[in-house]
Parts: structure tokens; sequence; C-alpha cells
């Protein structure tokens, strides 16, 4: 299992030398500068034990303690707390090298630590998020899945403007979307037929087209359509009254139309311990549900849950690939 530890001024390498300090039913390996791991943990008071990975023998079990890498250099020295964009190659780096061992079939998958958007376009690098570079980089349409304990939240859309929601729907991105986010649910998720609850985009699904009509024109026919293929879907539904009870106890997931409509409600459930899965992708790769929190940065203070839960869950889906291999 491959753990990349994010960006390197930011909680990734707390979390990295906090989870090698905890029993893991399986082989962890972290993909980063092993110098930044050694700093971070003797800044927490951790004791830590680095060893250089070696993929080709046979996965052994997780020492907690002890940490198996594969070393990547920083460009620069790290300060924790302090973004600097000359390591932002490093970062990318690490995602290239575990994305690449896992297609290789050395790592049955990754779990990635957060990295920081900002500092990332500020060196010049057009990145949106983990979901898009590792679909770019493996030729993937990719879904951003959610998840805390039953509740899932997928979205149509991912990280965009506001502004440029209404123009990025239309039936082929739904009908995309709703075929991968039902394939792995099936394949993943071992749902045999799962009930996906859909969200409109206005208030009130758009009142009859009174508070917009992308309900009427794009959703509900493209909705019609996947039905068509099989699947099964309730809505458009207005997204205030979507997550109710009783709503979500008659399906199996949530697709939201875009970022903040889904995923609000979603970490409000589960922060701290929700895990933000990439469906579509040929590998299997989770992660946290919260930001670099540099200011928390080499003060002990990151809580690791949400990692040990992406860990989990990276696990449980790892299993499930190879018992339907």
């Amino acid at each position: 299992m491959l753990l990349t530890a994010g960006e390197p001024a930011g909680i990734g390498p707390d979390l990295a030398v906090q989870l090698a300090g905890q029993p893991t039913p399986c082989e962890l390996v972290c993909v980063a500068d092993p110098a930044l791991l050694e700093e971070r943990s003797r800044r927490l008071g951790l004791a830590l034990r680095l060893t250089e990975a070696d993929l080709a023998r046979e996965p052994r079990c997780h020492t907690p303690g002890e940490l198996a890498v594969l070393p990547v250099e920083l460009a620069v020295e790290v300060h924790a707390g302090r973004l600097d964009t000359r390591n932002v190659p490093y970062v990318l780096q690490t995602l290239r090298i575990a994305a690449q061992t896992c297609r290789e079939g050395l790592a049955t998958a990754m779990v990635t630590a957060p990295v920081h958007k900002g500092v990332i376009n500020d060196a010049g690098v057009a990145f949106s998020g983990h979901t898009e570079f590792l679909a770019a980089l493996t030729g993937a349409d990719p879904v951003m899945l959610l998840v805390a304990g039953r509740l899932r939240v997928a979205l149509a859309t991912t990280h965009l403007a506001l502004r440029d929601v209404p123009a990025a729907i239309d039936a082929d991105v739904l009908e995309r979307v709703l075929r991968i986010l039902h394939r792995d649910l099936v394949r993943r998720f071992a749902l045999e037929r799962p009930r996906i609850a859909v969200c409109g985009l206005n208030p009130h699904a758009g009142e009859g087209g009174h508070l917009g009509d992308e309900e009427i024109r794009v959703i509900a026919p493209a909705l019609a359509a996947m039905r068509e293929e099989g699947l099964t879907l309730i809505g458009p539904l207005p997204a205030d009254t979507a997550f109710t009870p009783a709503r979500l106890a008659e399906c199996d997931a949530v697709l939201a139309m875009y970022h903040d409509q889904g995923l609000p409600v979603l970490k409000h459930a589960g922060f701290g311990h929700a895990v933000n899965v990439t469906l579509g992708l040929p590998i299997i790769r989770t992660s946290v549900d919260h930001g670099t929190a540099l200011e928390l940065a080499g003060t002990g203070r990151a809580d690791p849950g949400s990692l040990l839960s992406a860990l989990a869950l990276a696990i449980e889906l790892a299993g499930r690939a190879a018992g339907s291999a």
C-alpha cells in the first residue's frame, strides 16, 4: 500500500509518521523524502525507523515504528507551515511515482495526504486537484466520491468556480458520470443494484422551470436515458431535501451537481473520518477529507483519523479487487 506525503510544509508528513506508529494489516510504503520524514518525526517526538522500499519482494506485515520509503528528493529545505514553490516538482513527482507503481501492479492502492493547490498553481502548473491530475496521468475519466460510513456523495463537476458549473453540466457529462458511478459501486463496493439519488442544479430542483430550467432541459432527460440502460436513479431532487434521513435510506449514493452542493453535508456528517475516493481510474486511490492545515504542521496536533479511514477503505477496496480477479 503506497502513501504519498503530500505538501511537505503541511501536515501530510506529520500524518505519515503518525500512521507509521500504528498497527496496520498491510505493508505501508511512503513516497517522500526520507530526510523530511525524519525531521518531522523528531519534531513530533515519535520514534521512526526508515527503510528503503523493495517492491520486488513479497509484502510483509507492517511493524509499528518502521516505515519503508520510495525516496524522492526535495528541491529545498522545508519549513513547517511555509509554502515554497520550488518544492512543487517534488510533490507532483511523488504522485507520478505512486500512480505508475500501482499501474505496474507493484502496489495494490495509493493513499494520498493533502496537497496545496494554490502553491502548485503559483509555480506555474495548472492543477485543480488530485482527481484531475491522476485522471490525466492514467488517461481515465474520473468521478470524485466521498464516503463517510454509509453516506456516499459523488460529484458531477469537481473543482470549478460556481459561475462555470451550469455550462459544464450537459447530457454527455451526466451520462458518463452516472455510468462510472454505477459501475464502480457495483465493482468496488459490491452493491449489486445500486440506487443513486441525483440532485437538481437549482433551488427546489428548478421549481418546474421557474427557478432555472436545467432540470427540465438536461438533467431529467439524462436520467431517463440512463434508466433505459437499467440504472436505478431517483430524481432530480431538490438538494435541500436530498440528504434527509428518509431520503438517504432509499439510496446507496447521492450525485451532487457541484462541489459545495454535496460535500458540506458529507463533511458535517463525517469530518475527520470521511474518505475521498477517485472512481473511474485503473488503480485504487483514496485520500483524506481535509487540506494541508499549514498552521498545524509540526505541532503534533494534526488528527490522523481521516488518513486511517482512507487506508482502511483502500485495503477493503484492494481486497475486493483481488477477490474478483
